[in-house]
């Protein structure tokens, strides 16, 4: 799956669960599947130099709704690993 196949995957579930998709989400999403980052600061830092406005609250909600919602799994780093539905 490549990362614009997983990044719409992602968008649609979040949408599912009722989240809006905002461009600081969108962000924060191109930077988990961009990066592997150990850490919220790591992602915090990466986002915040392409928009300042992003707060760390931001990045720690939305890690927070992908674990919820099963889209992401902390292990060392952070990863996207989208679970495919079974047939």
């Amino acid at each position: 799956m490549s990362a614009q196949d997983k990044k719409a995957y992602i968008i649609q579930e979040l949408k599912k669960n009722g989240c809006r998709i905002t461009n600081q989400r969108k962000l924060l999403i191109d930077i988990i599947l961009k990066d592997e980052c150990c850490c919220c600061k790591e992602i915090y830092y990466q986002a915040a130099k392409k928009d300042p406005s992003i707060g760390m609250a931001t990045v720690y909600r939305m890690v927070k709704t992908l674990e919820e919602t099963g889209l992401i799994q902390r292990k060392n780093m952070y990863r996207i690993e989208p679970v495919e539905a079974s047939a």
